[in-house]
Protein backbone atom coordinates (compact mmCIF):
# COMPACT_ATOMS: atom_id res chain seq x y z
CA UNK A 1 0.00 0.00 0.00
CA UNK A 2 1.34 3.41 -0.94
CA UNK A 3 1.67 6.34 1.45
CA UNK A 4 -1.14 8.35 -0.22
CA UNK A 5 -3.58 5.48 0.39
CA UNK A 6 -2.60 5.14 4.04
CA UNK A 7 -3.16 8.87 4.47
CA UNK A 8 -6.51 8.73 2.66
CA UNK A 9 -7.75 5.82 4.77
CA UNK A 10 -6.74 7.54 8.00
CA UNK A 11 -8.44 10.79 6.95
CA UNK A 12 -11.61 8.86 6.08
CA UNK A 13 -11.59 7.09 9.47
CA UNK A 14 -11.26 10.49 11.13
CA UNK A 15 -14.06 11.91 8.96
CA UNK A 16 -16.49 9.14 9.95
CA UNK A 17 -15.60 9.53 13.65
CA UNK A 18 -15.89 13.33 13.54
CA UNK A 19 -19.36 13.20 11.97
CA UNK A 20 -20.89 11.55 15.02
CA UNK A 21 -18.72 13.22 17.66
CA UNK A 22 -19.55 16.69 16.36
CA UNK A 23 -23.20 15.96 15.59
CA UNK A 24 -23.84 14.48 19.02
CA UNK A 25 -22.55 17.71 20.56
CA UNK A 26 -24.64 19.99 18.35
CA UNK A 27 -21.64 21.44 16.51
CA UNK A 28 -23.45 21.62 13.19
CA UNK A 29 -21.17 24.15 11.49
CA UNK A 30 -18.28 21.74 12.07
CA UNK A 31 -20.40 18.83 10.78
CA UNK A 32 -21.19 20.77 7.60
CA UNK A 33 -17.44 21.27 7.02
CA UNK A 34 -17.16 17.47 6.68
CA UNK A 35 -19.24 17.50 3.48
CA UNK A 36 -18.39 18.55 -0.06
CA UNK A 37 -20.44 21.60 -1.13
CA UNK A 38 -22.52 19.47 -3.52
CA UNK A 39 -22.87 16.46 -1.23
CA UNK A 40 -26.07 14.45 -1.10
CA UNK A 41 -27.56 12.81 1.98
CA UNK A 42 -30.32 10.21 2.18
CA UNK A 43 -31.72 9.42 5.62
CA UNK A 44 -34.48 7.08 4.45
CA UNK A 45 -37.35 9.55 4.70
CA UNK A 46 -38.13 9.43 0.97
CA UNK A 47 -36.22 12.61 0.27
CA UNK A 48 -32.73 13.40 -1.03
CA UNK A 49 -30.98 16.30 0.70
CA UNK A 50 -28.70 18.04 -1.80
CA UNK A 51 -26.09 20.59 -0.80
CA UNK A 52 -25.05 21.92 2.57
CA UNK A 53 -28.15 24.03 3.25
CA UNK A 54 -30.51 21.09 2.81
CA UNK A 55 -28.25 18.68 4.72
CA UNK A 56 -28.08 21.12 7.65
CA UNK A 57 -31.87 20.86 8.09
CA UNK A 58 -31.48 17.17 9.00
CA UNK A 59 -29.42 18.12 12.05
CA UNK A 60 -31.30 21.23 13.14
CA UNK A 61 -34.61 19.35 12.96
CA UNK A 62 -33.24 16.54 15.12
CA UNK A 63 -31.75 18.89 17.71
CA UNK A 64 -35.21 20.30 18.45
CA UNK A 65 -36.26 16.93 19.89
CA UNK A 66 -33.33 16.60 22.34
CA UNK A 67 -33.80 17.80 25.92
CA UNK A 68 -31.85 20.88 26.92
CA UNK A 69 -30.14 21.23 30.31
CA UNK A 70 -33.37 22.46 31.86
CA UNK A 71 -35.17 19.28 30.78
CA UNK A 72 -37.14 20.92 27.97
CA UNK A 73 -37.31 19.85 24.34
CA UNK A 74 -39.04 21.15 21.28
CA UNK A 75 -40.30 17.64 20.50
CA UNK A 76 -41.40 16.73 24.02
CA UNK A 77 -40.03 13.83 25.99
CA UNK A 78 -36.76 13.53 24.10
CA UNK A 79 -33.54 12.07 25.49
CA UNK A 80 -30.97 14.19 27.31
CA UNK A 81 -28.23 13.17 24.85
CA UNK A 82 -27.40 11.02 21.85
CA UNK A 83 -24.18 9.04 21.47
CA UNK A 84 -23.52 7.44 18.09
CA UNK A 85 -21.06 4.53 18.18
CA UNK A 86 -19.68 3.53 14.77
CA UNK A 87 -18.07 0.16 14.07
CA UNK A 88 -16.89 -2.04 11.26
CA UNK A 89 -15.81 0.70 8.87
CA UNK A 90 -14.85 -0.91 5.58
CA UNK A 91 -13.19 1.43 3.07
CA UNK A 92 -12.81 0.67 -0.63
CA UNK A 93 -10.44 2.99 -2.46
CA UNK A 94 -11.30 3.91 -6.04
CA UNK A 95 -8.01 5.72 -6.58
CA UNK A 96 -6.65 9.01 -5.32
CA UNK A 97 -9.90 10.90 -5.90
CA UNK A 98 -12.69 8.62 -4.69
CA UNK A 99 -13.52 6.02 -2.08
CA UNK A 100 -16.55 4.28 -0.64
CA UNK A 101 -17.29 3.14 2.87
CA UNK A 102 -19.72 1.04 4.84
CA UNK A 103 -20.12 1.02 8.62
CA UNK A 104 -22.59 0.19 11.34
CA UNK A 105 -23.87 2.46 14.09
CA UNK A 106 -25.60 2.08 17.44
CA UNK A 107 -27.16 5.07 19.16
CA UNK A 108 -27.26 5.31 22.95
CA UNK A 109 -29.30 7.78 24.99
CA UNK A 110 -29.69 8.34 28.70
CA UNK A 111 -32.29 5.55 28.52
CA UNK A 112 -30.01 2.94 26.86
CA UNK A 113 -29.76 1.61 23.28
CA UNK A 114 -32.21 3.55 21.12
CA UNK A 115 -31.61 2.54 17.52
CA UNK A 116 -29.04 1.01 15.18
CA UNK A 117 -28.28 0.82 11.49
CA UNK A 118 -25.81 1.35 8.65
CA UNK A 119 -24.00 4.12 6.83
CA UNK A 120 -23.12 3.83 3.16
CA UNK A 121 -20.75 6.58 2.07
CA UNK A 122 -18.91 8.00 -0.88
CA UNK A 123 -15.87 10.18 -0.16
CA UNK A 124 -13.69 12.49 -2.21
CA UNK A 125 -10.87 14.90 -1.45
CA UNK A 126 -11.70 18.61 -1.35
CA UNK A 127 -8.76 20.99 -1.00
CA UNK A 128 -6.57 18.14 0.22
CA UNK A 129 -9.03 16.79 2.81
CA UNK A 130 -11.38 13.84 2.37
CA UNK A 131 -15.04 14.81 2.65
CA UNK A 132 -18.41 13.12 2.32
CA UNK A 133 -19.63 13.22 -1.27
CA UNK A 134 -22.71 11.30 -0.18
CA UNK A 135 -24.05 9.56 2.89
CA UNK A 136 -26.91 7.09 3.06
CA UNK A 137 -28.28 6.33 6.53
CA UNK A 138 -30.46 3.29 7.14
CA UNK A 139 -31.99 2.42 10.49
CA UNK A 140 -32.21 -1.35 10.91
CA UNK A 141 -33.99 -1.37 14.27
CA UNK A 142 -35.31 0.68 17.15
CA UNK A 143 -36.10 0.08 20.78
CA UNK A 144 -39.91 0.02 21.09
CA UNK A 145 -41.12 3.31 22.57
CA UNK A 146 -37.65 4.87 22.28
CA UNK A 147 -36.81 8.27 20.82
CA UNK A 148 -36.17 7.07 17.23
CA UNK A 149 -39.15 4.70 17.35
CA UNK A 150 -41.46 7.59 18.28
CA UNK A 151 -39.93 9.85 15.59
CA UNK A 152 -40.28 7.17 12.91
CA UNK A 153 -43.59 5.60 13.91
CA UNK A 154 -45.33 8.26 15.97
CA UNK A 155 -46.63 7.85 19.50
CA UNK A 156 -48.03 4.50 20.56
CA UNK A 157 -51.83 4.37 20.53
Amino acid sequence: MEAWELDAREQIRGLVAAYNALGDRGRFDAVMALFAEDAVMDVGDGRSYEGLDQIRTIFTGTSDSILDRDGDSGGGGGPRFLQHHTTGLHITMGGRAEANGHSYFTVMTDRGVDHWGRYQDAYRPVDGHWRFASRRVRIDGTTPGGWADRRLNGPAT
